[in-house]
């Protein structure tokens, strides 16, 4: 009797213990999957928007330094003026 009782227990485990326990395993491994999944798109728009304002930055810098450019190489043209509106257009942080 004790071997029917094993054998019945084992049969139990393989039919029903088994598959529960791979589909709640399943089921968690999917929803670390769309945690991870939601992580990667929250730090890819994240570093977007730091490209985007680095890309900014960098334009404006390099608007600065053409008229800079300009600035030194224009012979004809009243330096301390330029200068002034140089200093007029600077962003305010």
């Amino acid at each position: 009797m004790g071997d029917k009782q094993s054998f019945i227990l084992g049969f139990f485990f393989i039919v029903v213990g088994i598959p529960v326990i791979l589909g709640v395993g399943g089921d968690m491994f999917r929803r670390w999957l769309k945690h991870k999944e939601k992580m990667a798109e929250a730090l890819s728009a994240q570093t977007a928007e730091k490209a985007a304002q680095y890309a900014a930055h960098t334009e404006r810098l390099e608007q600065r330094v053409r008229v800079l450019e300009r600035i030194v190489t224009d012979k004809g043209l009243d330096l301390s003026d330029q200068i002034e509106r140089l200093r007029d257009e600077r962003p305010v942080n």
